[in-house]
């Protein structure tokens, strides 16, 4: 009898199907479709590494008097040109960089941006597996980030988060203000610099650069349009020239009146977020929260055109309305571009 009471309870137990709890303790209320959104993420997630992760490298650098360093980087072209950080291999008199299927090969420096943070090497290679860089202007927060690199050694580990916000500004190691960044959640740590941050198409939307600490969560890269520009002159000339208006900055919405006063086909300029003391902007009394808007009568829709405009030989005019301080009507002004600035 005993014996037959044991097996009708397990029986019972057996084909009772026990709730799902929620992490609040109450029972779930997960059902098909939530598995089938959360599988759908996650096929997302591998589906974008398997089109990055192949070109994504490892990176040691060493220097004559220093402690040599490492990081990543990511393929860009398949003739052998790596795009990572100028921080990873900057002064660096011997680079070696490891392949994800295992091949080492001893890498050259084709060029150096450390205003941007960013720079080229190149190895002896082709056919080389190579990301696509999307554009980053078409970028929105909330959007899935994926950052690929060689945090602490650990090659080939993938964190994915979100983008956290647009127009971030940070300073390089040289002192200067990179703009246009990309603030994002998905994990970094030493190791992780020069690597690519990817979108869900399996994409290059930024190069994966600093954190804060302790905090976790806030990380930033630089944002692929930027990485793209820059990319082209290090490898055609090595260096970057820049003409100097001493003003740091970010992508910024205009009053449609404004636009509509400088016959803009773009609602947005570069707001004003600090000026360097004696420079041709200060002299010009450009101040914090002014608006560029043009350069020799060319729009700027964003400080990617400020950038652009501002590389080369050229020297021009740089037009800007003037914010409403003190409650005065605002006024529009000009600022001219100094001599250049190479590195």
């Amino acid at each position: 009898m005993a014996d037959d009471r044991h097996s009708t309870a397990l029986d019972f137990l057996l084909a009772t199907e026990t709730p799902e709890r929620s992490v609040t303790g109450g029972t779930s209320t997960q059902g098909p479709i939530d598995i089938a959104l959360l599988d759908e993420y996650s096929r997302t997630i591998v589906s974008a590494v398997d089109r990055v992760a192949p070109s994504v490298v490892n990176i040691e650098s060493r220097a004559e008097r220093t402690r040599g360093g490492g990081g990543s980087g990511f393929i860009i072209a398949p003739d052998g040109f790596i795009l990572t950080n100028s921080h990873v291999v900057h002064g660096a008199h011997e680079i070696e960089v490891n392949l994800s299927d295992g091949r080492e090969f001893r890498a050259q420096l084709a060029g150096d941006d450390p205003d941007t943070d960013l720079a080229v090497i190149r190895i002896d290679a082709s056919q080389l597996s190579h990301v696509r860089l999307a554009d980053s202007e078409t970028l929105r927060a909330g959007q899935i980030a994926i950052a690929i690199g060689n945090p602490l050694g650990f090659q080939a580990s993938v964190t994915a988060g979100v983008i956290s916000a647009l127009g971030r500004s940070m300073h390089a190691q040289s002192g200067r203000l990179i703009d246009n960044i990309i603030q994002t959640d998905a994990a970094l740590n030493p190791g992780n610099s020069g690597g690519p941050l990817a979108n869900s198409a399996g994409e290059v939307i930024g190069v994966n650069t600093a954190m804060i600490r302790p905090a976790q969560g806030i990380c930033f890269a630089i944002a692929s349009n930027t990485a793209k520009f820059v990319a082209a002159w290090l490898i055609k000339e090595g260096r970057i020239r820049r003409g100097y208006i001493g003003v740091a900055g970010q992508t910024a919405p205009l009053h449609r009146r404004v636009a509509r006063f400088y016959h803009l086909a773009s609602e947005t300029g570069v707001l004003v977020v600090s000026i360097d003391k004696g420079s041709p902007a200060d002299h010009a009394r450009i101040r914090p929260n002014d608006v560029i808007v043009a350069f020799n009568d060319e729009a700027i829709a964003s400080v990617h055109d400020l950038h652009k405009k501002l590389v080369g030989d050229q020297i021009g005019t740089l037009n800007f309305r003037e914010t409403t301080r003190r409650a005065c009507a605002p006024r529009t002004g000009a600022a001219q571009v100094s001599q250049l600035a190479p590195l």
